[in-house]
């Protein structure tokens, strides 16, 4: 009978190891799936902005598509901030690449195959402005409203920036408590977001960063991006908004944009 126990024992703990070894592996799996995104802030003179999303729009665009088409990248976006502080001196466009591979990244960027016949010289921005800040950002959660047509009502992003204690809890917690909550409220119609998401940033880090997580509202309208609206009846999951801001060192920071164009697969 001890032997029948032992080995019903032994049983269990490897059937046990085995399911969290799985569960591990296509957690990893999912997490590899994601990609990894490059987040390049740039300042661009205003006297020369018009250029600048013309060209991106008319030829990069384009290049990001074949990318697409290809593999490697799986998202390409074209921001530009509204507003903000210190303008002259601060970032005012943010491109947002997603890889498969970062590591070859930089491969899917020769537009000769899409432009042969047009010159570096006409489709060149990179020279109309200034790289301020890069960042490596690690997608998370993604979740939009089930009546959103992202062409008409994906017009406006605010980006916000988390500082936590520990980030990658803090998007859990997210998932938890956020992702329910909005994914219902958007639905529903209590709020007019169309979509959220968050992110973790793996590159820089440091006391000087001040933040190590991003999340993304969605809206159709500048005026939702700015001053959101919300059905009087709506009962917020405080529960979890005080847990999630107990991980939360400082302050949030915010920053609205316009979506001038995004490269990305179909959303079903």
């Amino acid at each position: 009978m001890k032997t029948t126990i032992h080995y019903v024992g032994k049983f269990i703990k490897a059937m046990l190891l085995f399911v969290f070894v799985f569960s591990f592996k296509l957690n990893a799996q999912d997490d590899e799936n994601k990609g990894i995104s490059m987040y390049q802030y740039r300042h661009v003179p205003p006297d020369q902005m018009e250029e600048f999303i013309s060209r991106e729009t008319k030829y990069w665009s384009k290049v990001a598509e074949n990318a697409l088409s290809k593999g490697n990248l799986t998202f390409w976006g074209l921001f530009q901030k509204v507003g903000g502080f210190d303008e002259p001196n601060s970032p005012n466009i943010l491109f947002i690449n997603t890889y498969n591979d970062i590591d070859a990244g930089e491969s899917v960027w020769d537009p000769s195959e899409v432009w042969p016949d047009v010159s570096m010289d006409q489709m060149d921005t990179f020279s109309m402005g200034e790289v301020i800040h890069t960042l490596f950002v690690k997608p998370a959660v993604w979740v939009k409203a089930k009546n959103a047509v992202p062409e008409n009502d994906y017009n406006f992003v605010k980006i916000i920036y988390h500082n936590a204690s520990d980030p990658g809890n803090l998007i859990a917690l997210e998932d938890k408590y956020w992702t329910p909550f909005i994914q219902s409220s958007m639905d529903s119609g209590k709020t007019k977001q169309k979509a959220w998401g968050n992110a973790t940033i793996l590159s820089p880090s440091g006391p000087e960063m001040k933040a190590n997580t991003i999340s993304f509202d969605i809206y159709a309208s500048l005026k939702e991006a700015l001053d959101p609206t919300w059905d009087q009846n709506t009962v917020f999951p405080q529960d979890g908004l005080t847990e999630i801001g107990a991980l939360e060192m400082d302050q949030r920071i915010s920053f609205v944009y316009r979506i001038v164009k995004v490269v990305a697969p179909t959303e079903q």
